[in-house]
């Protein structure tokens, strides 16, 4: 048909009648018309209906996530609780106190989608949405009960902190005169308290600069030192550290250059006199920490290096890692910071969360010239502390002592009695046990104590009970050292062994009634 000089096509009539899928003809064009319930079925299936206990439930109550059942039937997806209605919850909104609100709906949504896949009925999913929130904290780090024996344990956070650096981290953490004199007004040095406390503990530096940690300390150093000079450093102290980071890699990664001088374990002065050179930007001393070379060797002090870069002019560093200020007599090879100034390294540098007992962070201490060259560097910004770590490590420096030096101290005689003490108590043997320091120090340095062994199926269920508890699997037995775990924690630790017998208990239980089912 021709109207008004527009072709019109025309074609049979079509009707929606809502109960079955039809196909007409608008002219030539196919039209598709879609039972109304399949569209419903095709489309997000979410429960326009309350669920029981929240403040939008009605008062009639019923079935958790359920709506009044159709005639014709409904997909039981349409069964599963809304979001809003779940968030409105009133156990929900108790349990979910200390998340976000984004992690809330993340926890809500999977457990959704478990029971649109079928793997949990609409009933179940509120029960399902408790439990996955339970009294979970914000953070997902647990606290645990360190019964290895190691002192320094880098997979457990290295060093704990005391309680006067808990409360000062608790302090630091809101609005704090990190960088600011309260008294004139003023921009101050930041963590002028925690520089003022290195110094005091450590009278032989002139200034100190801290950093977020130990190899942030090294890379800035020798960038800031040598620039794209080389840095000269013994082959037998190109060490790699944790993770398979390697000092080389670290120190080359900003521009310096590696010379080695000597053998992996032998070298001698005349290797470092020797590449001396006007291409030095700085000599390297590492202390190999976290393994020894015996034998057929020798190394140069950092003594002996002195007299040799003052004549060319070049700085000396001595990266000693473990942290110590003073001479430890447990320790009697392990170097210490002090020491190595007075032996005239122009720069030491170590690391805060090792045998310091402070908060993760990088020491350097030295020359005020040589720190003001550090500090002023670019650098120096991208690997400055935040005001936590300052906090703890002034109060680690000026509270008293760490639980790491305690544990370091702890008198043999007194962790047996200890460990007889929990033996009697949850059963066990009591053996011999030596303690390390871990992290990187006192390699090879065995510390005497005591374990108390049990049965090895313990492990698992004490690592992921509450509180976790990690020990030492050796021998086909369970090793649990009271070293590093603190006398008030004890009763603890014998309530979470309990605690992991009964779920072995448990389990065991459960598979021979299954076994009876079948």
């Amino acid at each position: 048909m021709i109207h008004g000089g527009v072709r019109v096509l025309v074609g049979a009539p079509v009707f929606k009648t809502g109960e079955t899928e039809q196909l007409g003809l608008a002219g030539s064009i196919p039209v598709r018309l879609r039972h109304r319930a399949a569209q419903e079925v095709l489309e997000p299936v979410e429960s326009s209906g309350p669920v029981e206990g929240s403040a939008s439930a009605p008062e009639r109550g019923g079935v958790t996530g359920s709506t009044a059942p159709s005639p014709r039937g409904t997909d039981p997806r349409r069964r599963i609780p809304r979001t809003d209605h779940l968030l409105e919850h009133p156990q929900v909104a108790a349990a979910g106190v200390a998340l976000g609100p984004q992690v809330l709906r993340g926890i809500i949504r999977a457990v959704q989608h478990r029971a649109r896949a079928g793997q949990i009925t609409p009933e179940e999913v509120l029960e399902q949405v408790l439990a996955a929130i339970g009294d979970r904290p914000a953070a997902s780090l647990r606290p645990v009960l360190n019964a290895t024996g190691v002192i320094v344990h880098t997979n457990l956070g290295r060093a704990p902190l005391s309680d006067a650096a808990r409360q000062a981290l608790l302090d630091a953490s809101g609005y704090t005169d990190v960088e600011f004199d309260l008294e004139t007004g003023a921009r101050a040095r930041r963590g002028a308290g925690a520089r003022s406390a290195l110094l005091a503990a450590c009278p032989e530096a002139e200034d100190a600069l801290i950093v977020n940690n130990g190899a942030a300390a090294l890379l800035l150093a020798t960038t800031a030192l040598a620039g794209r000079g080389e840095v000269i450093v013994s082959r037998g102290e190109l060490i790699e550290i944790g993770a398979g980071f390697r000092l080389p890699d670290l120190i080359t990664s900003a521009g310096a250059r590696i010379r080695e001088v000597g053998t992996t374990n032998r070298t001698h002065l005349t290797d470092y006199t020797s590449a001396l050179g006007p291409d030095t930007g700085a000599v390297l001393r590492i202390h190999t920490s976290n393994y020894r070379v015996i034998g057929f060797t020798s190394a140069v002090a950092v003594a002996e290096l002195t007299a040799p870069c003052r004549e060319a002019g070049v700085p000396l560093i001595a990266d000693l890692g473990s942290g110590l200020l003073g001479p430890e007599p447990r320790l009697p090879e392990e170097p210490d910071l002090g020491s190595a100034l007075r032996d005239g390294a122009d720069l030491v540098i170590a690391s805060g969360d090792k045998l310091l007992g402070g908060p993760q962070a990088g020491i350097l201490l030295g020359r005020t010239e040589v720190i003001a060259q550090l500090a002023r560097h670019p650098m120096a910004r991208a690997v400055r502390a935040d005001k936590l770590s300052l906090a703890a490590l002034e109060a680690t420096l000026t509270g008293p002592p760490p639980p790491v030096t305690g544990a370091l101290h702890t008198d043999a005689q007194h962790l047996h009695d200890r460990t007889a003490a929990l033996a009697r108590r949850i059963g066990g043997r009591v053996v011999p046990h030596d303690g390390r320091v871990g992290g990187g120090g006192g390699a090879e340095v065995p510390l005497p104590g005591w374990a108390l062994a049990l049965e090895e199926e313990l492990a698992a269920p004490l690592r992921t009970g509450d509180p976790a508890v990690v020990g030492t699997l050796r021998g086909g037995q369970l090793l649990l050292d009271l070293r590093c775990v603190p006398q008030t924690a004890q009763e603890q630790l014998a309530g979470a062994v309990e605690a992991a017998r009964d779920r072995l208990r448990v389990r065991s239980g459960s598979g021979h009634d299954r076994g009876d089912r079948r």
